[in-house]
């Protein structure tokens, strides 16, 4: 083997004095440019989705436990049987109340429809982000507060201060006139950015109290909310929840709530990678011209190495070995360069990003090794093939013809 990767390496280098010939160096840079863009790429759809999880995280419990079409669940304080059995299921840190309902909102310049939720203010720090998200005003339901998402404040022209007037079809008055839905005015007590604009342009958070007597359900909530310890494990913990509670109970975790989201996520990156894959079989296609031409160069050394006693099969080593050389050195710098422009961009913030486009304002970066190792072994794999070719028509050549060859 030692021989057939010394003519390999022969071969590659051409006749100059340089490392390589400039058909190699050609054949290296495609696989090198197709592997260094595929890391980054990677690396930056890693980071989105990160932040991304993070955002949601932030504003949404681990899990959600219910009734099945959020019928309300009788309640009777921090002594609870049904928030008891919550809390004492493996993996659970921490459990809250709440009561969630679709409303419209409106203030002195517009109309605009949304979810409010209830929420017991002493607890649902231990849940959710939401307290620290606050950039206008406070956390607070005092007063019989509000604090509303800022999109959804820009749209109803609402400042701190204002009153905003929430109304419901649920506990509502029969007239001689029709259908009375039931209203209240609510003071805003501050503004919070999630950096999710689903939140923010459609989410007010109320006091637990207020919005059981707004909507009639004193003594009563919609569901719970939860928080693990281990949020990759929240799946299991939701599973473990509903078999203690059992029906008509159940319990969400926080993937199977943005189901559609993360589903479409690991779509798009594996589509990303399919296309980006194309660039290294075209670096690929480049190989197999350049091995075969040089089979075609070197058809009279050929000739006589089979002349003095080469096999067939130690021919197709040369050539084979030329073009796992090629993929090997390719993608290893490729794989280099992805790493330090990935490092780079993460470690300095080179990208800004415009902030009332984006929800966050520097391009994210995430590298993650299994992506490393799934490129280059494709990259690696995919030129080892593409000798493949070239390799068997330099073992059929036949020594005469082969020395006659001009």
């Amino acid at each position: 083997m030692r021989f057939e990767l010394f003519v390999a390496r022969r071969y590659l280098r051409g006749r100059g004095r340089g490392l390589v010939s400039s058909t190699t160096a050609i054949a290296m840079g495609g696989v090198f440019v197709g592997v260094a863009a595929i890391i980054i790429v990677l690396s930056v759809e890693n980071g989105f989705h990160k932040e991304l999880r993070d955002r949601i995280l932030g504003a949404t419990p681990h899990v959600v436990v219910s009734k099945f079409g959020y019928a309300p669940i009788p309640y009777s304080g921090p002594e609870d049987t049904i928030l008891a059995a919550i809390r004492q299921t493996p993996g659970v840190v921490g459990v809250a109340p709440f009561v969630y309902t679709k409303t419209l909102f409106r203030s002195q310049n517009a109309v605009e429809g949304g979810v409010v939720r209830g929420v017991d203010p002493q607890v649902e720090g231990s849940i959710t982000d939401i307290a620290t998200s606050i950039v206008e005003g406070e956390y607070s339901f005092d007063s019989t507060g509000v604090v509303v998402g800022v999109e959804l404040a820009r749209v109803l022209s609402l400042a701190v201060g204002d009153r905003l007037t929430l109304a419901s079809p649920f506990g509502g008055t029969s007239t001689p006139l029709g259908y009375v839905p039931r209203a209240r005015s609510f003071r805003v007590n501050g503004v919070f950015d999630t950096g999710m604009y689903e939140y923010n342009s459609s989410f007010v958070y109320a006091g637990l109290d207020d919005l059981q007597a707004f909507l009639g359900m004193q003594g009563k909530i919609s569901g719970f909310e939860v928080r693990v310890q281990n949020v990759d494990g929240s799946g299991v913990v939701a599973r473990r929840i509903a078999r203690s509670l059992g029906v008509p109970f159940r319990a969400t975790d926080w993937i199977a709530q943005n189901r559609n989201l993360f589903t479409a996520l690991r779509l798009e990156k594996a589509v990303t990678f399919i296309v980006l894959v194309l660039i290294v079989l075209v670096a690929a296609f480049n190989i197999v011209g350049m091995l075969t031409m040089m089979v075609i160069r070197k058809t009279r050394e050929i000739g006589i190495l089979k002349t003095i006693g080469c096999r067939p099969a130690a021919i197709t080593r040369i050539f084979m070995s030329a073009g796992l050389l090629i993929g090997v050195i390719g993608t290893g710098l490729g794989a280099g360069f992805g790493f330090v422009v990935s490092w780079l961009l993460n470690k300095y913030r080179l990208v800004s990003l415009p902030g009332d486009v984006y929800f966050i304002e520097n391009l994210p970066v995430q590298m993650q090794w299994l992506d490393f190792v799934l490129v280059c072994s494709a990259a690696v794999v995919i030129t080892f093939l593409a000798s493949v070719y070239p390799a068997y028509l330099a073992a059929r050549l036949q020594p005469v013809e082969a020395i006659r060859h001009e």
